[in-house]
């Protein structure tokens, strides 16, 4: 603990469980070099370097908070100001992209956004959902902001290639590390377990909604005493077919009706993801352009309307939206959604901005293991953006020792993607809203979770990112 305090000038004083920042300068100046620890290293070393940048970023009022209360009034109309909030999947270099995104929000004091990571991302850029959540609080305290912080797993994802109990059980085991590294909002996906095949809806959903129900009813009873953790449904795979009024219906009243039974008295979904369109990664064509995509905007406002007027939510959540033109965004907030999951495109910039030595040593390490997803048909672009998620693991320690200007260069390009971002999505302005409804709790983080043996980094094949 003494040489990790040293490498932040001991900006922090320890007395037993009580940190204190007694230099907040020279913590911002040096938090990297915390981050850098829990990322790169391990055992030990990395829980206890987690621990002190949650704990510091406590002292200075980053706060890991619930989204729960703020969609529900959004729900109910309670605001003038109209706005989609970014969720954003940051698979490269998450603590120097999450410091482009809070430098892009404090130019328009935006506040309206999460950083989340899918259980699939664990595996593709080996880190555990803790180590996530440092790099962000550590971005933050670098970048000085304030505030609640919202923190989700996205896409805890059912397996339907897996024993049914085992994978329930393995999500309920996320679920406990999610919450204990600060992560106040979790999307509960069961919509690989919708089965088209039934005669009716109601039937297709069934499975879904019913495992659904038992996950969202274990988020709480594991969220901490004051906290509501935001849960999200879905009804449908991302890829698949435009979703449907019938659909949400069928999803919600079987959800709601277990739900209350094993939960009774506790608040239910805030949200729902549906799908209109889209498809994660989006889709390149033979030349590295991104296909056009037709995005039912119209089902994105039935069915966010009907979730708000019938099932008392915030609205409808949608994916795969990062590769869209970014004329196509402000149309997320005409048609009332909630949230909009963003990823592919970050990670395309890390690729883009990166000294090209490096990237053509991805790029044939891709064509060496990966050759087996390569089809006759595929251009170099079209394949190697296909399977560019796989060398973030194997490049991730290359990626953190980038040079200096290297990463100037990569953060320029971040900032201006949130930039264009918050301003297409409405989120200027959106802190004063955020902090009139949202009262987050300090959860005094414990350094025993963060020394636990955590499995969370193991990669799952089907699932979706």
């Amino acid at each position: 603990m003494n040489r990790l305090l040293s490498l932040i000038e001991h900006s922090l004083q320890v007395n037993g469980d009580s940190i204190t920042v007694i230099n907040e300068p020279a913590l911002r100046a040096n938090i990297g070099k915390l981050a850098k620890v829990s990322a790169l290293d391990g055992g030990e070393r990395a829980a206890q370097a987690r621990y002190l940048i949650r704990a510091a970023a406590l002292t200075l009022d980053v706060i890991p908070a619930s989204i729960h209360d703020l969609y529900l009034a959004c729900g109910r109309g309670a605001f003038s100001h109209a706005w989609t909030t970014p969720a954003f999947n940051l698979r490269a270099l998450p603590f120097d992209c999450a410091r482009a995104a809070f430098r892009s929000a404090r130019k328009v004091d935006a506040s309206a956004m999460i950083f989340e990571l899918a259980r699939v991302e664990l595996g593709w850029t080996d880190q555990s959902l803790a180590e996530y959540a440092a790099s962000i609080m550590a971005a933050a305290i670098a970048e000085g902001y304030r505030g609640p912080l919202f923190l989700q797993g996205d896409h805890f994802q059912i397996s339907a290639s897996l024993p049914l109990e085992q994978e329930k059980s393995t999500i309920e085991n996320l679920i406990t590390e999610a919450v204990a590294a600060g992560f106040f909002n979790i999307d509960v996906d069961t919509s690989t377990l919708v089965d088209l095949s039934k005669k009716t809806v109601p039937e297709q959903q069934t499975v879904n909604a019913t495992l659904s129900a038992q996950l969202a009813a274990y988020v709480r009873k594991a969220q901490p005493q004051g906290v509501t953790i935001s849960i999200g449904g879905e009804i449908g795979e991302v890829g698949g077919h435009v979703s449907t009024l019938e659909e949400l219906h069928a999803y919600m009243s079987q959800f709601n009706e277990i739900f209350t039974t094993l939960a009774p008295h506790q608040p239910g979904l805030s949200k729902v993801s549906i799908h209109t369109g889209t498809a994660h990664g989006g889709i390149v064509l033979p030349d590295g352009s991104m296909a056009k995509i037709n995005i039912d905007f119209d089902a994105l406002q039935n069915l966010g309307q009907i979730a708000r007027d019938d099932y008392d939510m915030g609205g409808a959540v949608q994916h795969g939206a990062s590769t869209l033109p970014a004329e196509l965004f402000n149309h997320f907030v005409k048609h009332g959604a909630i949230e909009v999951h963003l990823a592919t495109a970050f990670m395309t910039t890390f690729y883009k901005n990166i000294p090209v030595e490096m990237r053509n040593e991805i790029f044939a390490w891709l064509d060496e293991h990966h050759t087996a997803e390569r089809t006759p048909e595929m251009t170099d672009e079209q394949f190697h953006h296909n399977t560019q998620m796989h060398a973030l693991a194997p490049f991730k320690a290359a990626a953190w020792n980038l040079s200096t200007d290297a990463k100037d260069q990569l953060l320029a390009a971040w900032e201006a993607q949130f930039d264009m971002l918050f301003d297409r999505l409405g989120c200027a302005n959106t802190r004063p809203i955020v902090e009139q409804v949202i009262h987050p709790i300090k959860i005094k983080p414990s350094l025993a979770d963060y020394l636990a043996n955590q499995n969370s980094t193991k990669l799952v094949s089907g699932l979706a990112g």
